[in-house]
């Protein structure tokens, strides 16, 4: 079932779900099932899986040569979605990238996704790579995530790369994609970064998951904002718990978030990382029951691969 129909289905009532990382190279399937099956008993209607793009080493061969080495740190999107899907028989959304694919490897990606059944896919650009300062495209792939929501549209529409494939059947997905509060770290303004949210949803993506925030105010504007420039899909907001003191650095630093002054002081007398953990889940238990409040369709919460606090947080709630 798709994102939309999901939202619709809920009779105005607030839904839960998550999102999970692959497991590392090396891990077996049971450690995704070990950090869902908590969270199951509050009966998410989807959970987003993420994709981690291929990257880079080089080998020193001597006399000045350098090979180069892909390194594929977490297994594919697709089998553990197709996994997740048999298991739980509950719809899971792979985020599918521009970075590292050209549109032929998407285009192979998403007949694979509608061959298993999969009809939601999460569209965006992804980061640069370690090595590179910016974002850089591949060769024959998409430059923004715009573009890369486009080719989704018209394999909904019958049209493949390929002629030889154009009377194909027509795929039938739900596309979402990622907005930012707070602005991406890349973007001159909020005013630019909706402005192309808005291209986004032009191209034809159904609904909007927000980037992290930890003060319910910043997305409640931005909702504002993006209504006033005609954006009328959902946007769902994405909540991550503070679970190290640790994170008052990293957060701001790496997704361009502020934290609120009080989350800050009561986190800083924390004496330890186990009292930060209970200062995290507490904000987001009282967060996230201002936005149930106040008729959000669905929160979504970021595990990064742990579910004892995103449980804490959905006891109080769902």
């Amino acid at each position: 079932m798709k994102v939309t129909d999901h939202i619709k289905n809920a009779n105005g009532n607030t839904q839960f779900s998550f999102e999970i990382l692959p497991p590392l190279k090396g891990q077996h399937i049971q450690s995704v099932f070990d950090n869902i099956d908590p969270l199951m008993e509050f009966k998410p209607p989807f959970i987003d899986v993420t994709y981690h793009r291929e990257e880079y080493t080089y080998k020193d061969l001597g006399h000045g040569l350098l090979k180069k080495q892909v390194v594929k740190k977490r297994p594919g999107t697709v089998g553990i979605c197709a996994a997740i899907q048999n298991k739980y028989q509950v719809d899971a959304i792979p985020h599918i990238l521009c970075g590292g694919f050209t549109k032929e490897d998407t285009e192979n990606f998403l007949i694979d996704l509608d061959f298993l059944g999969i009809d939601n896919v999460m569209a965006l650009r992804g980061d640069a790579v370690k090595s590179e300062t910016y974002f850089k495209p591949e060769k024959e792939g998409h430059s923004y995530a715009s573009e890369l929501v486009s080719q989704i549209m018209e394999l909904n529409k019958g049209n493949y790369l390929d002629d030889a494939l154009q009377n194909s059947s027509a795929t039938n997905f739900c596309c979402g994609v990622a907005a930012y509060p707070e602005k991406h770290l890349e973007a001159p303004s909020l005013e630019s970064d909706i402005h192309f949210l808005k291209k986004k949803i032009k191209s034809g993506a159904e609904y909007i998951v927000t980037q992290m925030f930890f003060d319910n105010q910043k997305y409640f504007d931005f909702v504002k904002k993006c209504r006033n420039e005609g954006i009328k899909v959902p946007i769902i907001p994405g909540l991550k718990p503070i679970a190290t003191r640790k994170q008052l650095n990293i957060i701001p630093q790496r997704f361009n978030v502020d934290l609120p002054e009080d989350l800050i002081l009561e986190i800083v007398k924390c004496k330890d990382n186990s009292q930060v953990r209970a200062v995290g889940i507490e904000w987001c238990i009282q967060q996230s029951k201002a936005l149930q409040k106040s008729g959000i369709p669905v929160l979504h919460y970021y595990s990064m691969g742990k579910s004892d606090n995103i449980k804490a947080i959905a006891s109080e709630l769902f």
